[in-house]
């Protein structure tokens, strides 16, 4: 087998149960098998889709903040209360619990990784 560089901010690396990895190049398809890893590019606000909710109802997230600086919004669970605002400042990363509407917001263009399991994840506007 031949071992090639992956640009990461090109590809969604797929992460299958049986042990497979692969690099495909990125796609919302949200209804592919495994799980996936993917980092990109953050200038604005549109890059992380900042006026969206987003949920992935098949397992956790982990959100990494590689280089810059942001932040994390986990949607309240019941009416009345706050957002839980998580500031993620280059080389951290925070656990999005599955089945929990989050979003993000940029405090400087970042560069991000995400690790998920794709499956039956939606957005909704916020």
């Amino acid at each position: 087998m031949t071992v090639t560089p992956i640009d990461l901010f090109a590809s969604f690396i797929r992460l299958h149960q049986g042990g497979q990895v692969h690099a495909e190049p990125q796609a919302s398809d949200g209804e592919r098998d495994g799980w996936q890893l993917m980092a990109f590019h953050a200038k604005t606000a549109a890059d992380v889709h900042a006026d969206h909710w987003e949920v992935h109802p098949e397992a956790e997230e982990i959100v990494s903040c590689l280089i810059g600086k942001i932040r994390l919004y986990l949607r309240p669970e019941r009416p009345g209360q706050d957002e839980e605002e998580i500031r993620l400042p280059a080389g951290t990363a925070a656990i999005v619990p599955r089945g929990r509407w989050h979003r993000i917001e940029l405090d400087v263009p970042s560069n991000i990784m995400a690790v998920t399991l794709p499956r039956g994840s939606r957005r909704e506007k916020r």
